[in-house]
């Protein structure tokens, strides 16, 4: 439900310039008293319309709480920007029949004016409106951690009206203009909850079996600090490969900034287990350069050796 009070005191302002507007014809008419020059009636059309942009600004305020979702607020920006732009239309017609132009031409002109002044600000306007709809749609929120693609990753300290700003895990303090965060993709970690889902790769050679390589890993898993037990971490075979089996650990965090810690901690493991277990990880090949026949000179054109790969 819309509250009055906020509206009362613009609706008493254009109340009051109304009845100076009427009184002082009245009282021309009948005490002969002399109305107001040019200067005074342009004084009261433009109080009436900063009335009139205060009027509106409530208004809107009003009607922006009535549509905000329950489950959150929706950006104050929003009112600031609107009350913004009605003011600004109502002292630059008010300027203008202050110049000498009348009512009508004072409203197109400052129209004109709002419209170039748009143009020159259009960078800024892009980065606000951008603001705003990322406060509509709420992508992230303050203390959220956020991978913005190709702009940065972090937790968010601050959405203002221009620039959205991280920190992150190394202390970087990160300002982005709305407008590219807006067109960029967004990978919010901390919603809708904190926990989420990662996952490292590791190779082991064919003379350990799959079988076995899986329970290892995943013994080794379970040991590390850091990861949460529930859901239960696992171990996922990827594929079989020429050169060792592809392995997928995965396991579940409760918060983003603890990655690094726990990846480290869970190769620390995984390299003691294959260790105490005596298991080597899978050479790369080995380009050896051999002789094409019998040591016979190269001729033109013609490679002095083949390359063969041993492991």
């Amino acid at each position: 439900m819309i509250r009055l009070r906020p509206l009362i005191a613009p609706a008493l302002l254009l109340l009051g310039i109304a009845g100076a507007t009427f009184a002082q014809a009245e009282a021309g008419r009948r005490f002969g008293i002399a109305p107001l020059g040019r200067n005074g009636q342009n004084a009261l059309q433009m109080a009436a319309y900063l009335g009139l942009a205060w009027l509106l600004s409530r208004t809107f305020g009003q009607l922006l709480a009535r549509l905000r979702p329950q489950s959150r607020p929706l950006p104050k920006l929003l009112g600031d920007l609107v009350s913004a732009l009605l003011f600004l239309t109502a002292i630059v017609s008010g300027g203008l029949l202050i110049l000498g132009h009348g009512a009508g031409s004072a409203l197109a002109g400052s129209g004109v004016v709002l419209a170039l002044f748009g143009f020159a600000i259009r960078n800024v306007v892009a980065d606000t409106l951008s603001g705003i709809a990322l406060g509509l749609e709420a992508p992230f929120r303050i203390g959220d951690w956020v991978d913005i693609e190709g702009l940065g990753r972090g937790r968010v300290v601050e959405i203002g009206w221009r620039t959205t700003r991280l920190l992150t895990r190394d202390s970087t303090y990160v300002i982005l203009p709305n407008s590219q965060v807006s067109r960029q993709r967004i990978v919010n970690y901390s919603a809708p909850r904190s926990e989420f889902r990662a996952q490292m790769e590791i190779k082991l050679g064919h003379a350990t079996p799959a079988a076995e390589g899986a329970a290892l890993l995943h013994k080794a898993l379970r040991e590390a600090p850091l990861i949460r037990q529930s859901p239960a971490p696992d171990v996922r075979i990827q594929a079989i490969e020429p050169d060792g089996v592809r392995y997928a650990l995965r396991y579940w965090l409760g918060r983003f900034d603890h990655e690094w810690d726990c990846r480290d901690a869970i190769w620390r493991e995984v390299d003691a287990a294959l260790r105490r277990a005596g298991i080597p990880l899978p050479q790369p090949p080995v380009a050896l350069l051999c002789p094409r026949d019998g040591g016979a000179t190269p001729g033109a054109g013609m490679p002095a050796a083949v390359p063969v790969a041993l492991r």
